[in-house]
């Protein structure tokens, strides 16, 4: 009787817990939608505060400058040798790299 009990409380802790998740995804989105302007934001004090305007990294901007929309993480199909390659160029290109090379003559 006692396992049916503490089955039955884990089953409830559970729902409760994914549905929490739940609400908090969708109010999650729901508020990344919203814009929010400067006038509207009142302070605790009930002043409206010095807000600095909204301005995107320029990695999230294209070439004309307007807000990208889509997903930022793409990965191309790269092969072994390319890869090795590049990381060589980086490691050879390092600061550290001369001072190391130098140090064992």
């Amino acid at each position: 009787m006692l396992h049916l009990l503490y089955i039955l409380a884990f089953t409830i802790l559970a729902v409760i817990a994914v549905a929490n998740l739940i609400r908090n995804l969708v109010m999650f989105s729901f508020d990344r939608e919203r814009t929010y302007s400067p006038k509207s934001s009142l302070a605790s004090n009930g002043y409206s505060g010095s807000r600095k305007q909204f301005v995107p990294h320029p990695e999230l901007l294209d070439d004309s400058g307007k807000l990208i929309k889509e997903p930022l993480l793409v990965m191309r199909s790269i092969n072994v040798e390319d890869a090795r390659q590049q990381l060589d160029a980086l490691f050879e290109a390092s600061p550290g790299q001369k001072s190391d090379v130098q140090e064992e003559k």
